[in-house]
C-alpha cells in the first residue's frame, strides 16, 4: 500500500512539472510573438527633405537690404500602418549662428505611405541678410536648417504618445541664389536631394 502511494505521489509530481513546463512554453511563445508584431508595428519617423530652394534675384541686387527665401519641403510617412498627426512644426534657416529665417507649419494630419509637400517663402532677418548676400555673391554659403516638432502616430485606430523631432542639415547656396548643383547630397531618392536628419527623437 505504501509502495502504491509513493507511486501515485511521484506521477502527480511529474504531471505537475510537465504541465507548469507546458505553460512556460506557452507564455515564452507569445512572449516571441508580442515581440515580433511589435517589431513589424513600430511605426518609422517621417523623413523630411528639402528638394528646391531659392532665393530670389532681387534679395541679391547691391544695398538690398531685404531678401526672402523660397522652399519646397517634402515631409514622407512610408509607414504602411500608421498614419501621423504632426504638431505645429518650425522650420528655420541659419547663417553661421546667426538666425536668418523662420517657418511655423500649422498641425496637420498624414495619411499612410504619403509624401507631403510643403511649398512656403519666408522674409530674411534684414540684420543679417546684409551678410548673406554679400558671401552669396562671392562664393557659396551655406545655410543650416533645423526643424522642431512633435508628432503622434495612430495604428490600428490607437494613438501613440508625442514623439519629439528635432532635425537639422545643411544647404549649399550658389552665387545664382539656387542650390549649388557640385554639391548635391544623395539620401532616400534617386533625384539631388538634401535630407534633415533626426538629431533627437524621444521613444
Amino acid at each position: 500500500m505504501a509502495i502504491c502511494s509513493s507511486l501515485f505521489v511521484k506521477m502527480c509530481e511529474s504531471e505537475n512539472k510537465h504541465f507548469y513546463l507546458c505553460v512556460l512554453e506557452i507564455f515564452a511563445l507569445l512572449g516571441l510573438l508580442a515581440l515580433v508584431l511589435w517589431l513589424s508595428l513600430r511605426p518609422k519617423s517621417p523623413s523630411y527633405t528639402i528638394v528646391d530652394i531659392t532665393i530670389p534675384s532681387s534679395g541679391l541686387e547691391n544695398g538690398e537690404q531685404n531678401g526672402s527665401i523660397v522652399y519646397i519641403l517634402e515631409i514622407e510617412n512610408s509607414n504602411k500602418d500608421s498614419s501621423i498627426f504632426y504638431d505645429t512644426s518650425v522650420l528655420t534657416f541659419y547663417y553661421g549662428q546667426d538666425k536668418v529665417a523662420e517657418k511655423t507649419i500649422p498641425p496637420f494630419h498624414q495619411g499612410r505611405r504619403k509624401t507631403r509637400s510643403e511649398l512656403g517663402d519666408m522674409d530674411a532677418n534684414p540684420q543679417v541678410w546684409r551678410a548673406v548676400r554679400k558671401s552669396i555673391s562671392n562664393a557659396t554659403v551655406e545655410f543650416k536648417v533645423t526643424l522642431l516638432t512633435k508628432i503622434r502616430y495612430k495604428t490600428w485606430g490607437i494613438k501613440s504618445k508625442r514623439h519629439g523631432q528635432d532635425l537639422q542639415g545643411t544647404i549649399p547656396i550658389g552665387k545664382d541664389g539656387k542650390l549649388s548643383v557640385h554639391e548635391f547630397l544623395q539620401c532616400t531618392t534617386l533625384q539631388p536631394t538634401y535630407c534633415l536628419e533626426t538629431t533627437y527623437d524621444n521613444y
